[in-house]
């Protein structure tokens, strides 16, 4: 079973520390949602397990090995990141942006497969980008653009999807979309870990949330562990008005009408 696991994470950029001593732990089938204020060390922290900067101290493990000794191919297999607000470079069509995602599976100068194109078709479908696959990149909105950036994520079939705000460029029945495609990609044995600034999202959807605050973790558990008025007051400088009915209540999403039950309800 797949298990990514952090311990005494710490991470100094510009001679600032960013991450000092964080402990991180995701498994198969998790959704776990990064919260906390700007500049906490969230997107550090993806950067980070996605191989993109380097620790000052601490072990990083991918499945019980290092993570420093999994060889660069293999770890774009397992892991895909989704960056904020990612760009597309070049005038491409979506599905050819899309395409990219399945460059890890293959060799030197080999073409997709029936098996990739049937793939890519799929994810397309699931991120509701068909109408638009023949658009080059460049000309989409940012909402589009963002779901053509996570469809390319999905196609490379990771075990592990970092996703810094998927959805904050969204409208929201695609943040709600996004939000649940995410769900169910665990619910087949994946694990997502997704920076997060609404609460809400973060309490309804997530399995786990964890709390970051000037590079360590405040808080770590379930929303309702996570997000209570002490922890609010610290890490946000925010309070619950005492009107404002129960913990549940502040957090809950008034939209059951379409969106269904809560996945985490029994």
């Amino acid at each position: 079973m797949m298990r990514l696991q952090g311990k005494d994470l710490s991470v100094s950029l510009g001679g600032r520390a960013i991450l000092d001593g964080l402990e991180f732990r995701l498994q198969a089938g998790e959704m776990l949602g990064l919260i906390g204020p700007n500049g906490a060390g969230k997107t550090t922290l993806l950067r980070l397990l996605a191989g993109l900067v380097e620790k000052q101290r601490g072990e990083l493990e991918i499945d019980g090995e290092a993570a420093a000794s999994v060889p660069l191919q293999e770890r774009a297999r397992r892991i895909a990141y989704l960056a904020q607000s990612g760009d597309a470079q070049w005038p491409l069509s979506v599905e050819r942006i899309i395409a990219l995602g399945r460059l890890p599976h293959l060799g030197n100068w080999q073409q997709p497969g029936e098996l990739d194109e049937k793939l890519i078709r799929q994810v397309m479908r699931q991120t509701d980008v068909m109408a638009f696959r023949e658009r080059a990149v460049n000309t989409l909105s940012g909402g589009e653009r963002a779901r053509v950036l996570l469809a390319r994520a999905l196609v490379t079939e990771p075990r592990v999807l970092l996703a810094d705000e998927p959805v904050a460029a969204l409208d929201l029945a695609h943040q709600l979309e996004v939000m649940a495609l995410l769900r169910n990609y665990c619910a087949e044995g994946g694990a997502v870990v997704v920076v997060l600034h609404d609460l809400r999202l973060a309490a309804h959807y997530c399995h786990r949330l964890q709390l970051i605050h000037d590079g360590r973790t405040l808080a770590d558990g379930t929303a309702q562990q996570v997000l209570s008025p002490d922890n609010l007051k610290q890490a946000f400088g925010i309070r619950l008005r005492e009107d404002g009915g129960t913990l549940e209540q502040a957090f809950e999403l008034p939209w059951e009408l379409y969106l269904g039950p809560s996945p985490l309800d029994p």
